[in-house]
Formats: C-alpha cells, sequence, structure tokens
C-alpha cells in the first residue's frame, strides 16, 4: 500500500481518478520531463530518463488498480477465481501473489503476513482465498503466464 501512495504522490493524483483524468495527468507530466528536451544536457538526461521511468511505472500500476480497470476485466476475474483453481502462491511485503491454473496472476495489496499463514495451514487454499481474499483487498492483474 506504500506502494500507491507513493505513485499517487508522484503523479500528484487521487484515490477517486479517473482513467481519463490519470491519462492525462501522465502525458503532461511526460512532456515535462522527457529526455528529449536535453540534447546538450547528459547529466539532464539521464536525470529526466530516470524520472520518465518512474512516472511510467507509476502510471501502468495507477492504472492497474484504477475501478474503471477492475470493471473493464470483472468478467475475466470472476470467471478465474470461480473456474480457474491456484496453482501457486507467494509473499513478499505485503503482497500476496496468486497464480492460477488458468495462466492469470493477481497481486492482492496489503495482504497481513497473519492473513497469509493462516492461508498456508487451510485446508483448502482455494476456498481460504475465495472467503478472505478474493473481494477484501486492493488488486491487479499482474502478468499472463503461458506455458511452453
Amino acid at each position: 500500500m506504500k506502494r500507491v501512495g507513493e505513485y499517487r504522490k508522484l503523479l500528484g493524483v487521487t484515490a477517486d481518478v479517473t482513467l481519463k483524468e490519470l491519462k492525462l495527468i501522465y502525458r503532461n507530466q511526460m512532456k515535462a520531463t522527457h529526455p528529449d528536451k536535453f540534447v546538450d544536457d547528459e547529466e539532464g538526461r539521464q536525470l529526466a530518463e530516470e524520472n520518465s521511468k518512474e512516472i511510467i511505472t507509476a502510471y501502468h500500476f495507477l492504472t492497474s488498480i484504477n475501478p474503471e480497470t477492475h470493471q473493464a476485466n470483472s468478467k475475466e476475474f470472476l470467471n478465474t477465481i470461480t473456474h480457474s483453481g491456484i496453482k501457486d502462491f507467494y509473499f513478499e511485503k505485503r503482497v500476496l501473489y496468486i497464480n492460477h491454473e488458468n495462466g492469470i496472476n493477481y497481486e492482492y495489496l496489503g495482504v497481513p503476513q497473519s492473513t497469509f499463514v493462516k492461508m498456508i495451514n487451510s485446508d483448502s487454499v482455494s476456498r481460504f482465498a475465495k472467503r478472505h481474499i478474493y473481494g477484501k483487498f486492493l488488486f491487479r492483474k499482474s502478468s499472463n503466464v503461458t506455458e511452453v
């Protein structure tokens, strides 16, 4: 959750920002800090590249947790959590990563370690997730995994 606050602060947005507003803010900040503005200043160019990378990362992260994004992807999410079991999961820095059997992965933010321990010790990890994880924590789709 700390990361969410840092990214919102970096872009100067609040929790209720719309995707349209977020995109506009992102574009304006990228215009202001784009590395191509520093043609003759190598140090300024390096700093602008670092700032641009942070802005891009913040934008993509905030877009992925935005309610509009969740609403657009709700059908896929519901299908995944109801029809695809949990293949694997792990916990790191209050983020629970769940890899589903259909290859879709989600990150659940702000999960207490005690909840993760209860999940490990539960009889059914999928049932525990349905009761105590899904819908209880801020989440984002992290990636699709394709097996070769």
